[in-house]
C-alpha cells in the first residue's frame, strides 16, 4: 500500500511539475496550433521563397532569384521556430529550434514538413522542461533541445520521409493506367500531398513526374488551392484568397483536422480536374518536375506549364491557353463552389470552419488544458 502511495505521490508531483512548465500535451496543442503556426512558418520561406525566385526567373534580376533562395533555405528553422512560439515555449529553446528544424526538414526528404512538426514539438517540450532549472540555463536548455532534437531527427525523420515518399508509388502505378483513371488519381493523391504537412514538391521531383502525369499532377495542386482559397472567401477575405491561392493550401490544416468535411469541395474539384487535364486539354507540364507538384504556389506550375511549351518549340495558343486556364483556375473554383454550397445548406459545412487564424496561437492561460 505504501509503495502505492509513494507512486501516485511522484506522478502527482511529476504532474505538478509539467503543469507548472506549460507542458500539458492535448490534440488541439499539437494538431491544430502547432500546425497552423508550422504553415505560417512554411509560407514565411519556402513559399514567399519561390514566389521570389519565380518573380526573378521571369524579370531576369538574378538577386530576386538569390533572396527566393535564401528565403527557402530557412524552411526547416522557420517551421521549427513557429512551432516553438505556438507552444509558447521561453527564448532559448525557440532560438536552438532553429538547428532542430534544419535537422529534421533535410533528413525527412519529401515527409519534412511533417518530420519537423513532430521532431519540433519534443523537442520544445523538453527544452520547457529544463528551461530555468540549472544555474547554468544558458548552456543546458540549448544542449539538450539541439541534443535531443537532432538525435530523433537521425532516428525518425528518414522514417517520416519514407512514409511520405511511398504515396509516390501510388502515383507511380497511376501513371500506367489509362489517361482518365490515372487523371483521377494523381490528380487526387498529389493533391492531398499538398494539404497534408509533407511536399508534394519533392515528391513529383523525386519521381521525375512530367509529361501527361505532370499536368495531372499540377490540376490536383491548383484545384485545392484555388479550391480553398474560393470557397473561404466569405470569412477569409482577399489576404486569405492571395495566401491560399498563391501560397499554400496547407492554412486549412488545422480546420481540416476540425471538420475533416472542409476538405471534400477541393477534393472532388482535383478529381473533375485531373481527366479534364489529361483527356480533353492533353496539358502537359514538361517543365522542371517539381513544378507538377507545386499548384498556383507563386504560379510556379502554371509557369512550369509555359516553359515546358516553349522549350518543346510549342508556339501556344487559344486551346492551350484555354486548357490552361481552365484546369488551373475557372474549373478549381466552379466544381469547389458547387460542392460546397449544397454541403453548406446541409449543415456538414459552416463558412467559420474555413477561418485562417491570423496568428496560429491560441491565447490562453499557461498550464490550462487547451
Amino acid at each position: 500500500m505504501q509503495a502505492i502511495e509513494k507512486k501516485t505521490g511522484a506522478l502527482a508531483r511529476i504532474a505538478a511539475f509539467a503543469r507548472r512548465k506549460d507542458v500539458v500535451p492535448s490534440a488541439r496543442r499539437y494538431l491544430i496550433d502547432a500546425l497552423s503556426a508550422m504553415a505560417q512558418g512554411l509560407f514565411a520561406s519556402l513559399l514567399v521563397g519561390t514566389i521570389l525566385c519565380t518573380i526573378g526567373d521571369l524579370s531576369g534580376i538574378a538577386v530576386i532569384n538569390e533572396v527566393g533562395t535564401l528565403a527557402k533555405r530557412v524552411c526547416g528553422p522557420a517551421m521549427a521556430i513557429a512551432i516553438g512560439y505556438a507552444l509558447r515555449a521561453p527564448i532559448l529553446v525557440l532560438l536552438s529550434l532553429a538547428t532542430v528544424g534544419l535537422a529534421a526538414n533535410e533528413l525527412g526528404g519529401a515527409g519534412g514538413p511533417l518530420s519537423v512538426l513532430v521532431i519540433a514539438i519534443v523537442a520544445a517540450e523538453l527544452g520547457k522542461l529544463v528551461s530555468g532549472e540549472t544555474k547554468v540555463d544558458i548552456l543546458v536548455t540549448p544542449l539538450v533541445v539541439i541534443a535531443g532534437g537532432c538525435a530523433l531527427s537521425f532516428a525518425c525523420a528518414p522514417a517520416i520521409g519514407a512514409v511520405a515518399s511511398s504515396l509516390g508509388a501510388i502515383v507511380m502505378w497511376a501513371t500506367d493506367l489509362a489517361p482518365f483513371a490515372m487523371g483521377i488519381v494523381v490528380a487526387v493523391v498529389v493533391g492531398i500531398a499538398l494539404t497534408l504537412p509533407i511536399s508534394s514538391a519533392a515528391i513529383c521531383a523525386a519521381l521525375g513526374l512530367t509529361g501527361l502525369a505532370g499536368g495531372a499532377a499540377l490540376a490536383g495542386c491548383c484545384a485545392q488551392m484555388v479550391g480553398f482559397a474560393v470557397i473561404s472567401f466569405k470569412v477569409n477575405g482577399v489576404s486569405g484568397l492571395i495566401s491560399q491561392g498563391i501560397g499554400t493550401s496547407m492554412l486549412q490544416m488545422s480546420n481540416i483536422i476540425r471538420n475533416p468535411r472542409i476538405w471534400i469541395p477541393p477534393t472532388v474539384a482535383a478529381a473533375v480536374c485531373g481527366p479534364v487535364a489529361t483527356c480533353i486539354f492533353g496539358l502537359v507540364q514538361d517543365g522542371p518536375a517539381i513544378a507538377s507538384g507545386m499548384g498556383t504556389c507563386g504560379l510556379v506550375g502554371p509557369i512550369g506549364v509555359y516553359t515546358g511549351w516553349i522549350q518543346a518549340g510549342i508556339m501556344p495558343g487559344l486551346f492551350e491557353w484555354v486548357g490552361l486556364l481552365s484546369v488551373c483556375l475557372v474549373i478549381p473554383a466552379l466544381v469547389s463552389m458547387l460542392v460546397y454550397v449544397p454541403m453548406c445548406k446541409a449543415g456538414l459545412i459552416a463558412p467559420e470552419d474555413l477561418a485562417l487564424e491570423p496568428t496560429g496561437v491560441q491565447e490562453d492561460v499557461p498550464g490550462e488544458e487547451r
